[in-house]
């Protein structure tokens, strides 16, 4: 058969997508941005032109920290920032991963700052702002997205952490490196579960959790809708950054991630001295050598330029220190000069071009794949599709090094502690079938092998038990199993503080209680331990926890780390870093270990608690939990005061609702739920979301603040997903003109741009991808191969070009028959048809069986079995692989030219099974078959 067989008319496959050159707005209730357009890179260009336009204020900050910029409009608060910035040259790393981009991924996230660069001057006018701080808006470069990823990220492993591990072994010995080890000031955590369908009413998996970041107003994450032909996927995404990373349900499978807890950033204590031509050397392995050095002015609202300078060596970045004239020598503590070495800058490799790939997956099976390029951060991933298939593995590039460097700051000149080739394999595991639960809490667990420092316990194992809750147990209104998406908010919302065990133990035995305090101990024995925010036991509780980690602070035991003058933490590193060297938070947040292990005498710790509760009970205070435990936002505006929004909130640090004090500190919270969300994978439409203040980043609009009070009260809202119930907006475009789009003009034409329907590394070959044919476009190149006399059998010889375009826009119409170009390693290698044959001729000619799924495949001019070994092989392998995906194809049907020997021949070779010959107008045809079962893929 030829495609100029096709007889059967079909309506656009591409309408309701949007038109091909612009897209679409729409908009639900509470303001939600539900974006359609006609391609993947107009679809970019929205999503880029809706955050400009929504979040216009937060991508101009995020711009700026990228570039280390912020302190001249934030003024002299924001210069430590921004000299880290510069002096890890995060600017240049995201260029440099930007370069290293393939084709069809620079323009897609091109297409996006497109978007960006359109809208920003609407939206600077929309946001008071901007007025506010006397700041107009900038332009975005290509590269701004993945600069945007890497500063939200670059201390998301906590590497400062081995600056205090440093302090704690100097002073307290080596043996104590660890001995505050737990979830750490200034890191992130999540929670996240998987339930399989047999423990959900709906006989299909629902994931669910929330991702812990710091409360930004306006809010890290941004709920969102993408949708064009190729994939319709709602998540929470990134303003700054194209696609949905974290968070999405694309209809057939859904995913979510928390922290992995890995170490994949080392510290590296250099010599550096100045040489008498004012350059910088560094000392090596084989001696002093030269290193890049420059100068940078950081420009300070209401304050003198300051300047930075600028040092990399062999390692990485110089980030802590300066250079010496006289270096003072490896051991000197007073006086660090330390390198940060962390993989993007290493490899230039961000794993961006995973980020379409998970807009384009369908299975588990795809998104496995895609995840298997990630690189920053370390993530473990939960996911699940609508066949039942699961996944629980952790993705993300670990360095392959001593076990050292994790711990501490290594000597740079030392050659044992450099990296080695290729990284650290990702942990895996299966979705425990007895309990049909799989949870991630950022708990010492999967990925164990590849950090130091994990998460206390306490959430997974809450998560746990309370997806155990046998029916009819009703733990604090619970349902009990089988679970239902509306039941998750109440393992979101759970406020049980497994972490006050020890402490409360330690009260039980406490002795010599004078009476108030008696009653202060029994009232606490008697407490559910649940930071409700009605709770005045909770309140109690805090206070007292709070007094006993003062009274630890200042124990002789620990006085070598607490002790108030000490220049060596608070001069010689740079206040970024002094929350993770900040000794009371952490000796708050290690409480449990502190009050067990044997630093402290028992005796002593009896006595403290003791001295503790006499000191809480004097005090003859009550107040509920809620009215001293609220959130304080972080907002990025000169005066800014952060609104008081919600009533009294529950939760606290070790809590499934997690809502971050910092005991000894402070009873506010910083860090809590940046979002909350529930996936459906029975009926999307049945998914749940929630974000902490509202969809619109613009102070004053309808959807500024519409989603704080469900938020604050554990509820969720519902996705919308029918488009009739959606709002479409003046917003939607078919043509934007404002710049110019070369991207999308770009992947018009060259195939490697265009997105990918499918992508297959095979072994010895290349990559194989599978984009759609552009009849305009690709008509010279498929008149070419078609005309050529080996291709006769193709039916199309006497063809003209513009016979060709028609057929395979006729062929573009129809939504039973598609045609892609094959690509090998971005070169065309290959036409390859697919049909339907029950809507197709060739289905009048055979039995049809319900699976069954027709392909036509055509190699390019001059390739073949004589260019390279198996080339037809390989092709197939990824078009069968590509056919195979979908469960709903049982067998493969082709029905060369009975004359064709050299390809019947093939067909058999990898696996066909041949059939009759039938008669076509145009030719006789031999049929053959490939099942599933012959691949032993049942």
């Amino acid at each position: 058969m030829t495609t100029a067989d096709i007889d059967s008319e079909r309506p656009n496959g591409r309408s309701g997508h949007g038109p091909a050159g612009g897209f679409e707005v729409f908009r639900d209730d509470r303001g939600i941005p539900h974006l359609r357009a006609g391609s993947a890179l107009a679809l970019a260009r929205a999503q880029g032109h809706n955050a400009a336009l929504d979040r216009a204020w937060q991508l101009e900050t995020e711009r700026h920290r990228v570039l280390g910029t912020t302190a001249a409009y934030l003024g002299a608060e924001a210069l430590d920032w921004d000299r880290f910035a510069r002096r890890a040259r995060l600017a240049d790393t995201a260029r440099r991963c930007y370069e290293r981009l393939a084709p069809e991924t620079a323009a897609w996230v091109g297409a996006y700052v497109d978007g960006v660069n359109a809208g920003l001057a609407e939206g600077a006018a929309r946001a008071p702002e901007f007025a506010a701080a006397g700041l107009a808006p900038g332009r975005w470069e290509r590269w701004t997205p993945l600069g945007v990823w890497l500063s939200t990220h670059i201390l998301f492993a906590g590497f400062p952490t081995k600056l205090w591990r440093e302090e704690v072994a100097r002073r307290l010995g080596d043996d104590r490196a660890t001995l505050f080890a737990t979830d750490g000031p200034g890191t992130s955590g999540s929670n996240g579960w998987l339930l399989t369908g047999a423990r959900t009413t709906t006989g299909a998996p629902v994931i669910a959790g929330d991702p812990h970041r710091f409360i930004e107003d306006p809010g890290v994450y941004q709920q969102i809708r993408l949708a064009c032909p190729e994939f319709d996927v709602v998540g929470l995404a990134v303003p700054g950054v194209p696609g949905i990373a974290h968070f999405g349900h694309a209809g057939g499978v859904a995913w979510a991630i928390t922290n992995a807890m890995a170490d994949y950033q080392d510290l590296y204590r250099e010599q550096l001295r100045r040489t008498a031509d004012g350059g910088v050397e560094a000392l090596g392995p084989d001696g002093w050598y030269a290193v890049h050095a420059h100068t940078e002015t950081v420009e300070v609202a209401g304050g003198e330029p300051q300047t930075v300078e600028v040092v990399e060596t062999d390692r990485g970045p110089v980030i802590i220190g300066d250079v010496h004239d006289d270096p003072p020598g490896d051991e000197a503590p007073d006086a660090p000069v330390i390198s940060l070495r962390y993989p993007p800058r290493v490899t230039g490799e961000l794993g961006f071009h995973v980020l379409p790939a998970l807009l384009r997956a369908r299975t588990v099976a795809d998104l496995d794949t895609a995840l298997d390029g990630w690189v920053e951060p370390v993530n473990v991933v939960l996911a699940a599709d609508t066949t039942g298939a699961t996944l629980h593995r952790v993705a993300g590039h670990v360095p392959v090094r001593p076990h050292e460097n994790r711990l501490r700051v290594v000597p740079a000149h030392d050659p044992a502690y450099a990296w080695r080739e290729g990284a650290e394999p990702t942990p895996r595991t299966e979705v425990d079938e007895a309990t049909g639960t799989a949870v991630m809490a950022n708990e010492r667990g999967l990925a164990a092998p590849l950090g130091i420092e994990f998460a206390p316990p306490h959430r997974a194992r809450r998560i746990r038990e309370l997806l155990g809750t046998p029916p009819g147990a009703g733990a604090r209104g619970l349902t009990g199993p089988p679970w239902s998406s509306a039941d998750m908010a109440a393992v979101h919302t759970d406020t049980r503080l497994a972490s006050s065990r020890q402490l409360l133990s330690l009260l039980a035995w406490a002795p010599d209680l004078g009476p108030d305090a008696e009653r202060l101990r029994d009232r606490l024995l008697l407490w559910d331990r649940h930071m409700d925010a009605d709770s005045a036991d909770a309140t109690l509780y805090s206070r007292l926890r709070a007094d006993v980690v003062h009274r630890l602070a200042a124990h002789p035991a620990l006085r070598p780390v607490t002790g108030d003058a000490d220049p060596w933490r608070s001069a010689a590193y740079p206040p970024l870093f002094r929350p993770w060297l900040a000794a009371v938070p952490r000796i708050g947040y290690a409480l449990e270990t502190l009050l067990t292990v044997g630093l402290l005498p028992y005796e002593d710790r009896l006595a403290i608690v003791a001295a503790s509760a006499e000191a809480v009970a004097a005090t003859q205070a009550e107040s509920p939990w809620g009215q001293v435990h609220r959130v304080s936002p972080w907002q990025a505006l000169p005066g800014a005061t952060p609104e008081e929004v919600w009533p009294g909130l529950a939760g606290d640090h070790d809590c499934v609702l997690s809502t971050s004090s910092v005991p000894g500190i402070t009873d506010l919270f910083a860090r809590g739920p940046a979002a909350r969300y529930v996936w459906d994978l029975a009926r999307r439409e049945d998914s749940l979301w929630v974000v902490p203040f509202g969809a619109s980043g613009v102070p004053g609009s309808a959807h500024h603040r519409d989603q704080s009070e469900l938020w604050a009260s554990g509820r969720l809202a519902p996705v919308t997903t029918d488009w009739n119930l959606l709002h479409r907006t003046e917003e939607s475009t078919t043509t934007m003109t404002t710049t110019p789009e070369p991207t999308a003009s770009a992947a018009s034409v060259v195939p490697a741009l265009r997105p990918a329907v499918h992508e297959q590394k095979v072994e010895g070959f290349g990559v194989v991808r599978l984009v759609p044919v552009d009849p305009t476009a690709d008509a010279g190149l498929l008149h070419d191969w078609v005309t050529e006399e080996r291709a006769r059998f193709w039916g199309m010889a006497d063809h003209t070009r513009e016979q060709v375009q028609e057929i395979y826009e006729f062929v573009d119409s129809l939504p039973t028959h598609h045609a892609y170009l094959a690509l090998r390693d971005g070169v065309p290698a290959a036409l390859f048809q697919t049909y339907e044959p029950d809507a197709d001729p060739v289905g009048e000619c055979y039995d049809v069986q319900p699976g069954d799924f027709g392909i036509h495949l055509l190699i390019a001019p001059a390739e073949g079995e004589g260019a390279v070994k198996g080339y037809t092989d390989a092709l197939l392998t990824a078009f069968i692989g590509y056919v195979f995906r979908d469960p709903a194809h049982l067998r493969v049907v082709v029905e060369p030219d009975a004359r064709n020997e050299k390809a019947l021949a093939r067909m058999v070779r990898v696996g066909f099974e041949l059939g009759p010959e039938i008669e076509k107008p145009e030719k006789t045809a031999r049929l053959a078959f490939l099942t599933r079962a012959a691949l032993g893929l049942v």
